[in-house]
């Protein structure tokens, strides 16, 4: 192997590791939010503002359809959710599971 292909070799053996591992970040990321003294929020996301979840139709974060819509989740900080307000919750703050929202 001459020096050129040797270091084309190690370029792009690096470039593979720096992918793989970008990948991986990537996969791990809800993870790591929850694992970091996060919980889900139900109720408490702006419109296609949610991490998570927002029902039959749609895919997952960002893809909530209305303000406060109580089947999309986002992460607050451990201990907080049921402390944010949420004006569609029917104890009008967020809940720790998916609830049909109320009508004002």
């Amino acid at each position: 192997m001459t020096n050129k292909s040797h270091t084309q070799h190690a370029i792009s053996t690096i470039a593979l590791a720096t992918a793989l591992g970008a990948a991986l970040s990537m996969t791990s990321g809800p993870l790591a939010a929850e694992e970091a003294g996060n919980e889900k929020c139900y109720g408490v996301a702006l419109k296609g503002k949610n991490d998570c979840k927002a029902g039959p139709g749609t895919t997952c974060a960002g893809t909530s359809k209305t303000d406060y819509q109580g089947n999309a989740w986002k992460y607050v900080p451990q201990g907080t959710c049921e402390k944010t307000a949420s004006p569609t919750s029917p104890t009008g703050f967020g809940q720790l599971q998916e609830f049909k929202e109320q009508k004002s």
